[in-house]
């Protein structure tokens, strides 16, 4: 089993977390022998906010998320939190962990995570376009009592 480190495991996680279950599905088609540990169960998680980023922290609201954990064959467990009722998407996401701790990390990284996070870094792309194409610039011109 590969050492990892916290920042990183963070990162694949939230990738995919973020990632269409649909996409997630067609890149990693057949997973490998694992046993359910926690069976995908959906529930809600408070959501909170902070004004400005940097204010008191207040309750934003409800969010549903589904939660699965898994044991490879190998003895590496993998736990995943998504978005939503897609039970599957769970699944598939705590294999991926699991295997992101074992050798074939860098197969899954290439072979998935690296192209999850192309489309995710294009769609942010296509985003900020969309939102500069709106943008307003407002200027002042110089009045007269002014001078």
């Amino acid at each position: 089993m590969t050492t990892t480190d916290d920042t990183a495991r963070k990162a694949w996680m939230g990738l995919l977390a973020r990632a269409a279950p649909q996409r997630l599905a067609e890149l990693m088609p057949d997973l490998p022998d694992h046993a359910v540990l926690r069976p995908p169960e959906v529930g809600a998680v408070m959501v909170r906010g902070r004004a400005g980023a940097t204010g008191a922290a207040f309750n934003l609201g409800e969010m549903t998320v589904t939660r699965a954990s898994v044991r490879l064959s190998g003895g590496v467990v993998g736990h995943a939190w998504v978005q939503g009722r897609d039970k599957a998407h769970a699944t598939r996401a705590a294999v991926a962990d699991a295997l992101m701790q074992t050798d074939a990390a860098e197969a899954l990284r290439a072979g998935v995570l690296t192209v999850l996070a192309a489309e995710a870094g294009a769609a942010q792309v296509r985003r900020a376009g969309k939102a500069a194409a709106t943008r307003v610039e407002f200027f002042t011109l110089v009045r007269g009592e002014d001078q």
